[in-house]
């Protein structure tokens, strides 16, 4: 584990609030720009990977041409599986949590023996905004 630093705690307090939602480092850099308190951007890559690898935050790659999105997961060894829903018009990000999706999971796994990545799946449509 790393020190706790003032920076890490503040981005630790930002993704815990940010905990329902997918974001980027774009993301996170903008919130601490606007709040005055600025973070380089190769600090924020270093700070978020190592929270990948502590389990703190689960990466998601969507597909080439999106940046790499996060998902604050904390302490909780499980939770709910959610699936990944992209809107095809406004390119919006959405984790859905939903208990037919982990037995999606295990439907594919056991009648098709096909082990299917969470973090890799998306489903394309449109989001509630723009129908």
């Amino acid at each position: 584990m790393k020190y706790k630093t003032k920076q890490r705690v503040a981005l630790l307090e930002y993704l815990e609030a940010t905990r329902d939602k997918h974001i980027t480092v774009a993301d996170i850099r903008a919130h601490f720009e606007a709040q005055g308190e600025p973070i380089g951007t190769t600090t924020l890559y270093r700070q978020v990977e190592d929270l990948v690898r502590e389990g703190v935050l689960r990466k998601y790659i969507v597909d080439e041409n999106s940046a790499a999105c996060f998902a604050y997961v904390g302490e909780q060894p499980t939770e709910t599986p959610f699936v990944h829903c992209k809107c095809e018009r406004c390119g919006r990000l959405l984790h859905i949590r939903c208990g037919q999706f982990e037995d999606m999971q295990k439907h594919i796994s056991g009648e098709h023996d096909f082990a299917v990545d969470p973090r890799r799946t998306v489903l394309y449509g449109i989001c509630a905004d723009c129908k």
